[in-house]
């Protein structure tokens, strides 16, 4: 069953509070230049789309239109797509501003961040890069390339989706932002060459000309920002220089799990998100391998390194209780199959006794330097996985 939390009395001021980071309605945002202290968006009288984009041809949908819900930054509140006017689509593009020219700081430009702050962390080339939640609560997509690779580092605070993919589509690069739209509570994003709408849990297009189109998924890995920085004391942080005027230090969806738990959702969530088997907040690791999908709930592991198979695959998956955070790799170093255990705060394979670190580095022993190959995996809220995957399997002990 259902964990179901008791909710505070400033229920429906918080879900105001957090409805904006990714479309909130139901929200009178100001007209000034200057977010208020209960808005993470930009004002839609702000939003500077970008010009030549096409607009989505809503002829193709591979989901009901009206499933796809606008946000209007406004006393209006919410408006199904199916009845959306092109006036409206163009006035709400961007209006939670994307990053296209990311800057980036040395690992001190973390120093603001709290230690358990959580990051969502990206490796390219010998090069780590750490993408701190608090600053993609405010833009949510962030284009960038490294060593030739167009990648796309994605996250929705509603369901707190941190996914990293490939913007590579069958030859061309797409560009991505934000359409101020939800489906299943999740962000919709927009391609700049189609202008074919995108769920961000699913990487898939659901509106327009690339309707059924999947991105591939990058392995990446979310960390608190204190594990983050002692695996890789050199990292990279996303700057807080971000052109925009924000204040990133505070957290607008703290205690917001609670309401997620509730099932008291900002947008609607079908029933294939209601599965009673998790609790609707549980933050999960999505792996799919062959064909297979497995979540793993993270907060129902801890400490932990999972050995599993997925077909006639193995696989770990290291789990870490502070956070939650997790990650997976495939169970095999320098050609030799480990099976793995947690002891003593650290990942150990019992083959070498070799110790291991949550990025799948062995720093000491025998394998010392050897290096776990990541699987692509999604984390996110349980109810946002299951709406995407409804046949995923959930990992039992």
């Amino acid at each position: 069953m259902v964990r179901r939390r008791t909710l505070f009395i400033g229920v429906i001021a918080i879900l105001g509070l957090i409805a904006a980071a990714c479309g909130g309605a139901a929200i009178d945002q100001p007209s000034s230049p200057e977010p208020t202290s209960t808005s993470t968006g930009k004002p839609a009288s702000e939003a500077e789309a970008p010009e030549g984009v096409p607009m989505v041809d809503t002829s193709i949908a591979s989901v009901p239109l009206n499933r796809v819900v606008f946000d209007t930054f406004s006393l209006a509140g919410a408006v199904p797509l199916s009845e959306a006017s092109e006036e409206l689509i163009l006035r709400l593009r961007d209006a939670i501003p994307p990053l296209t020219n990311p800057r980036y700081d040395d690992v001190s430009g973390g120093d603001w961040l709290k230690p358990t702050d959580l990051v969502l962390g990206y490796a390219s080339g010998g090069e780590v890069y750490a993408y701190p939640f608090k600053i993609l609560n405010f833009h949510e997509i962030v284009n960038d390339v490294f060593d030739g690779v167009s990648i796309l580092i994605s996250y929705c605070p509603l369901c707190r989706s941190a996914i990293v993919y490939d913007r590579r589509l069958n030859g061309q690069v797409l560009t991505f932002g934000n359409t101020s739209a939800l489906y299943e509570n999740d962000l919709v994003m927009y391609d700049h060459q189609t202008g074919s709408y995108w769920y961000q849990t699913g990487g898939e297009a659901i509106v327009g000309a690339l309707t059924r189109s999947r991105l591939d998924v990058i392995p990446s890995l979310v960390a608190t920002w204190a594990e983050w920085r002692s695996i890789h004391p050199e990292t990279s942080v996303l700057s807080r220089n971000t052109g925009f005027n924000r204040d990133y230090t505070r957290d607008p969806f703290e205690g917001y799990d609670n309401i997620v738990d509730a099932e008291n959702f900002p947008f609607p969530v079908s029933e294939r998100g209601r599965d009673p088997r998790l609790n609707p907040a549980q933050e999960v690791l999505g792996v799919e391998l062959g064909g297979i999908r497995v979540a793993y709930p993270l907060d129902n592991l801890g400490d932990a390194a999972i050995n599993d198979l997925l077909g006639d695959i193995r696989i770990v998956v290291f789990s870490k209780k502070e956070g939650p955070s997790g990650a997976a790799y495939l169970s095999v170093a320098n050609g030799q199959e480990l099976t793995f255990e947690f002891e003593d705060g650290g990942f150990i394979d019992v083959e070498t006794g070799s110790i291991w670190n949550l990025a799948g580095v062995a720093t000491q022993g025998p394998l010392k330097g050897a290096v776990l190959e990541p699987i692509p995996s999604r984390f996110t809220f349980w109810f946002s996985l299951v709406a995407t995957f409804p046949d995923i399997e959930v990992y039992q002990p």
